[in-house]
């Protein structure tokens, strides 16, 4: 009896931490810098660093896996979400309804690998050094959380490795925008998607910059 009693009092911690962890994850906020309209009058272009990309895989996959594989991982995961949101704002650019120029990934990349950045080293700068080392007036970074690759490749590879191919299931997305000249916050964006959405990062992209846009001054 006294067993059962102390199995069934883990079986409710367990049930109620998933809840709140359930419900902590869901959450969405949205903040907006009340100048953003007006500084971003003066923005000719921006760039978009890499994504901070964590992969938190199960027990199984991770005996199959070294740290470096998986690091390899999260960075390659980390610029298909640049490159993602690069082409979020080309479509609405040829719509005509984006105000501001966006440098390519590729540029973007290859600037800060001749000054020295690396995928582990860009939080050590300010948004103001980013911003001037790659000649821009805003700079679009975040931090990405899943429990499972987002990108198909990395997905296939993990599938290779471990013998298991899963999709997403929970994701949750940091998205911030900053000016270049001073390093002011104009947007944060956090969303947490779960199930298909996050099967794929155009997927993850479009669904985070569906609300976000909204607020996005350099879109109509």
């Amino acid at each position: 009896f006294i067993l059962n009693s102390l199995n069934m009092k883990k079986l409710f911690i367990l049930f109620f931490s998933a809840i709140l962890w359930t419900q902590a994850f869901s959450q969405t906020h949205l903040y907006e810098n009340p100048d953003f309209e007006r500084i971003a009058e003066g923005h000719e272009e921006i760039a978009i660093i890499p994504f901070n990309t964590s992969i938190t895989l199960g027990p199984l996959q991770m005996r199959e896996i070294s740290a470096d594989q998986l690091a390899q991982m999260e960075e390659a995961e980390g610029e298909d979400i640049q490159f993602a949101m690069y082409s979020w704002f080309l479509k609405r650019a040829k719509r005509g309804s984006l105000k501001v120029k966006v440098q390519s990934p590729s540029e973007t990349n290859a600037k800060l690998k001749k000054a020295g950045l690396t995928y582990d080293t860009f939080d050590e700068y300010t948004p103001t050094e980013l911003a001037e080392l790659l000649g821009v007036d805003a700079v679009v970074m975040g931090s990405l959380e899943s429990d499972k690759p987002i990108s198909e490749g990395a997905s296939i590879a993990l599938g290779l490795l471990a013998g298991i191919y899963t999709n997403t299931n929970l994701v949750a997305v940091n998205l911030f925008i900053y000016n270049g000249m001073d390093g002011d916050l104009l947007i944060n964006y956090h969303k947490a998607v779960s199930g298909s959405v996050g099967s794929s990062p155009e997927n993850l992209v479009n669904t985070l910059m569906r609300k976000a846009s909204r607020r996005i001054a350099y879109t109509n």
